[in-house]
C-alpha cells in the first residue's frame, strides 16, 4: 500500500510539474535570438539554409581583409575579420562547393537540403587594401529610381563580392539645401540649380544645372532617409563609404548673396546652360567646403573618404602648373578644415577624356601638393587605357586599378575579358606600379554582362592572373547548373568575338536605336563591331542546341535571350544597308520589301526581350513614377526616366541616344515608330528626300513621346526558349546570306 501511495504522489508531482512548465512556457517571453549583420546577410541570401552556418568575427590581426571556410561537425564555419570577409566566405563556399552563383541577370541557388562539407579548411587574404565600387554615372544610368529594397540587394551583392569602398552620393541634394539655406538662399533662388533625379550625376560633377527639375522637396527628404539606411548598412558590414566633397560648383544665384565672389563660368558643351565655379582662391571656397562636410557628417557620418573631381569633362581655364597646384591644394585644405583625417578620392577620368590638356606637367602639378597618403586616384578605365603607365603610377599617390567596361547603360555583349582576367594582378606585381592599393569597378551602368563582373571581382582574393579557360569551365557550371561541352565551346567563341575587346572602345550599338538615317551609324549609335558578325553564329548554334539540357537555368535563359538579341541587333545593319541600296537605285519595290522586313525585325526583337524582366521598359518608368506623391511629381519623374534613355536633354541635345536601351516597350513604342515615319517620309518625297528636314520633324515627335503619360508591361511574357527557337528558324539562314552581301562602311568616328 505504501509503495502504491508513493507512486500516486510521484505521478501527481510529474503532472503538476508538467503543467507548471507548460504554463511557464506560455507566460515567459520567447528567448531573444542573438543576431548580427553578418547572420542577417546569410539569412537574406539563403534563408532556408542559414541555420547550417556558424559565423566567427576575428579582427585581432587584420592588416588586410581575410576569411576562412571549413566544416565543423554538420555546420559550415565562416570566419573572417568583418562582414565583407564573411560575405565573401559565404559566396566562396556557395560557388566552390555548392556550385551556385548570384548575379543581377540570373541566379543559381539550387541547394540540397543538407549542404556539402568542406573537405579541408580554406584561407584567403586579399592583397588589396581597397575594393572600390561605382561611378557617378551608375547612380543615374542604372540606379536613378532604386528604393531601399533594391539597395539592400545591391549591398548584399557588394559584401558577397568583396567590395569595401563604395561611392555613396545618394541624398547629396538635401545636404546642399541645408548649406545654402543657412546663407539665406530661398527655394526660388535654388529652383534652377538642382537637376531632376535622372541627371544628378552630372549636376554633382558640375556639368549642368537645373535640367529635368525643379527638384521636389519630398525627393530631398526621402533620399536623405534612403542614404542614411545605405551608409548604415554598408558600415555594419565593414565597408567605408566614399562621400562627396565641394569642388566649387555653385548656383547661378550665388552672386546675389556674394556679389564680390570670384566665379568662373564654364560650359560642358552638350547644349546645356553655363555653370558657375567658385575660384579656389576665394576665401568662400574653404568656408563653404568646410560647412558642406560638417553638415554632411552630422547627417550621414563619415569614414574620412571624400570624392571630388575638378573639371570633369571641362577644360580648366589655365594649363599653368602653378594654377593647377594651387587649385588642388585649396580643395584638399577645404576637406581638412572639416576633417583632419580626410582622404581625397579622385576619379582619374579627366586624364583619359582630356588627355590633350592633361600632359605630364599638368597631372604632376595637380597631384603633387597633396600628401601621398591623403589622396587615392581611381585609374577609371584601366582595362581600356592604363593611365598609371604614363604618369609614373600617379607620381607616388595611392591608386586603384578599375574596370569601367559599360558606358551609358547601353545593351551590348562586350568586354575585354582577357585583360580583366590578367591585368589587375600583373599591375600589382609590376615593380613600376608604385603605390597601387586596390582594384575596383567603375562602370557607368550595371545589370548587364554578368560574366565580366564575376570575373573582375574574382580578382579580389587573388594576387596572380586568372587562367580564363579554367575559370570559364567553373563559371559555366556554377551559372547553368550543369557541365555542358556545347556551352564551353560557345564561350570560347564569345571570348574571341564579342568579348575580345579589340578595335572599339565600348560595345557596338544597333542601327535600330539610331535616329533614322541611310547612313550606317549616327553620333551615339556607333554600329562598328569588334568581330565579323557571322563569326558569332556558331555560338548561337551551340546555345540553341543546349536548350533541352539547360532551359531551366535562369542564367542560361538570360544568355540565350541576350545572345539572340545581339544577333538580331547586328542583323539590322546589313538589312538597313539593303534599304539604302534600294533607295539609291530608286528601286521602290525592294525599298518597301526591306523596309517591312526591318520593321518586322524590330517587332521580333521586342517579343524576344519581353520574355525577360531584365529587358523591359515598364519597370524603369513605373519605378520612376513610384517616387512621386503628386501627379506633377510623377509626371516629372516619368519625363526624366524617358528623356535620359532617348534625348538625354532637350530635343536638340547632341547626346541623344547616348543612353539608348534595347528594351521591350522602347523598341515597339519609340524606335519602331521613328523608323515607320522615316520610311513614310522617304516614300512620300521619293525623289528629293531631305534628311535634315526629317530630323527636325522627328525631334518634335521624340519630345512629345518623352512627355507623354503611358504605362508599359511590368512582368515578362512568353516563353524565352520557345521564342528563341522560332527566331532561330526564321533568321539563321536568312541572316547569313544578307550579312555576306553587306558592303564595308566607312566609320568616321
Amino acid at each position: 500500500m505504501q509503495k502504491r501511495g508513493s507512486f500516486k504522489i510521484l505521478f501527481r508531482t510529474f503532472i503538476l510539474v508538467g503543467l507548471f512548465s507548460q504554463i511557464a512556457c506560455e507566460i515567459a517571453p520567447e528567448k531573444e535570438v542573438v543576431t548580427t549583420p553578418e547572420r542577417e546577410l546569410i539569412a537574406r541570401v539563403i534563408p532556408e539554409h542559414a541555420d547550417q552556418f556558424i559565423v566567427e568575427i576575428d579582427s585581432s590581426f587584420a592588416e588586410k581583409d581575410w576569411f576562412e571556410v571549413s566544416s565543423v561537425n554538420d555546420k559550415i564555419l565562416l570566419k573572417g575579420n568583418n562582414g565583407i570577409a564573411i560575405g565573401s566566405a559565404l559566396y566562396y563556399y556557395l560557388k566552390a562547393y555548392a556550385k551556385c552563383q548570384i548575379t543581377w541577370n540570373g541566379t543559381n541557388l539550387n541547394l540540397s537540403e543538407t549542404l556539402p562539407k568542406v573537405p579541408q579548411k580554406v584561407h584567403k587574404t586579399t592583397p588589396y587594401d581597397y575594393r572600390y565600387y561605382f561611378n557617378y554615372c551608375t547612380f543615374n544610368y542604372t540606379m536613378s529610381w532604386w528604393d531601399w529594397e533594391r539597395w539592400e540587394k545591391e549591398i548584399d551583392w557588394m559584401a558577397l563580392h568583396g567590395i569595401s569602398m563604395p561611392l555613396a552620393i545618394t541624398g547629396e541634394a538635401y545636404v546642399w539645401d541645408e548649406v545654402y539655406k543657412s546663407y539665406g538662399f530661398t527655394d526660388e533662388d535654388l529652383t534652377d540649380f538642382y537637376s531632376g533625379p535622372a541627371y544628378f550625376s552630372w549636376f554633382w560633377m558640375g556639368n549642368l544645372d537645373g535640367w529635368g527639375g525643379p527638384l521636389p522637396k519630398h525627393w530631398m527628404d526621402s533620399h536623405r532617409d534612403l542614404q542614411q539606411k545605405i551608409v548604415k548598412r554598408e558600415r555594419e558590414l565593414g565597408m567605408k563609404p566614399v562621400l562627396p566633397a565641394f569642388t566649387g560648383h555653385v548656383p547661378a544665384s550665388f552672386k546675389k548673396f556674394f556679389p564680390e565672389a570670384s566665379l568662373k563660368k564654364t560650359n560642358w558643351g552638350n547644349d546645356f546652360e553655363d555653370t558657375y565655379i567658385l575660384d579656389a582662391n576665394d576665401p568662400l571656397f574653404e568656408e563653404i567646403g568646410r560647412k558642406f562636410l560638417e553638415t554632411q557628417e552630422r547627417i550621414y557620418g563619415t569614414d574620412h573618404l571624400y570624392s571630388a573631381d575638378t573639371f570633369n569633362e571641362n577644360t580648366p581655364p589655365s594649363n599653368n602648373p602653378e594654377y593647377l597646384a594651387n587649385l588642388s591644394e585649396k580643395v584638399y585644405q577645404g576637406m581638412q578644415l572639416a576633417d583632419e583625417d580626410a582622404v581625397w578620392v579622385m576619379q582619374g577620368w579627366l586624364f583619359y577624356s582630356h588627355r590633350d590638356f592633361w600632359q605630364a606637367p599638368q597631372i604632376e602639378a595637380l597631384l603633387k601638393p597633396i600628401p601621398n597618403d591623403g589622396m587615392i586616384i581611381l585609374d577609371l578605365a584601366a582595362e581600356i587605357e592604363p593611365v598609371w603607365k604614363r604618369t609614373e603610377a600617379f607620381y607616388g599617390k595611392q591608386w586603384i586599378w578599375n574596370m569601367l567596361h559599360s558606358f551609358g547603360g547601353n545593351i551590348s555583349m562586350f568586354g575585354r575579358i582577357e585583360t580583366v582576367a590578367t591585368a589587375p594582378a600583373e599591375a600589382l606585381q609590376d615593380p613600376n606600379s608604385g603605390n597601387m592599393k586596390g582594384i575596383g569597378l567603375t562602370m557607368e551602368s550595371i545589370e548587364q554582362n554578368p560574366v565580366l563582373y564575376e570575373l573582375m571581382t574574382d580578382n579580389v582574393w587573388r594576387d596572380q592572373p586568372i587562367d580564363l579557360n579554367n575559370w570559364l569551365a567553373t563559371y559555366t557550371e556554377q551559372r547553368y547548373g550543369v557541365k555542358d561541352e556545347n556551352l564551353l565551346k560557345a564561350w570560347d567563341i564569345l571570348v574571341q568575338t564579342a568579348y575580345n575587346g579589340k578595335v572599339i572602345r565600348d560595345g557596338a550599338e544597333s542601327i535600330i536605336v539610331a535616329r533614322p538615317t541611310f547612313e550606317g551609324y549616327r553620333r551615339w549609335a556607333r554600329t562598328k563591331l569588334n568581330y565579323a558578325p557571322e563569326d558569332l553564329l556558331p555560338a548561337w548554334d551551340l546555345f540553341v542546341a543546349s536548350i533541352p539540357k539547360t532551359k531551366e537555368s535562369d542564367g542560361f535563359e538570360y544568355e540565350l535571350v541576350d545572345l539572340t538579341r545581339q544577333f538580331l541587333a547586328n542583323y539590322a545593319l546589313p538589312l538597313q544597308q539593303k534599304i539604302t541600296t534600294a533607295y539609291q537605285a530608286k528601286d521602290q519595290q525592294n525599298f518597301k520589301k526591306y523596309s517591312q522586313e526591318f520593321l518586322t525585325l524590330i517587332d521580333d526583337m521586342d517579343k524576344l526581350l519581353a520574355t525577360r524582366k531584365d529587358f523591359l521598359l515598364g519597370p524603369w518608368v513605373n519605378d520612376a513614377r513610384s517616387w512621386g506623391i503628386t501627379s506633377e511629381e510623377k509626371a516629372l519623374y516619368e519625363m526624366n526616366a524617358k528623356d535620359l534613355i532617348t534625348l538625354w536633354g532637350a530635343s536638340n541635345n547632341r547626346l541623344h541616344e547616348y543612353s539608348n536601351r534595347q528594351w521591350s516597350g522602347l523598341l515597339a513604342d519609340f524606335y519602331k515608330p521613328r523608323w515607320e515615319q522615316f520610311f513614310a517620309e522617304v516614300e512620300k518625297d521619293w525623289q528629293h528626300f531631305d534628311q535634315a528636314a526629317f530630323d527636325e520633324k522627328i525631334k518634335k515627335w521624340e519630345w512629345q513621346w518623352v512627355n507623354q503619360r503611358k504605362d508599359y508591361p511590368l512582368e515578362k511574357s512568353g516563353d524565352a526558349a520557345a521564342v528563341v527557337k522560332q527566331l532561330y528558324e526564321k533568321y539563321r539562314r536568312q541572316m547569313l546570306s544578307v550579312i555576306k552581301e553587306m558592303k564595308p562602311i566607312d566609320y568616321n568616328y
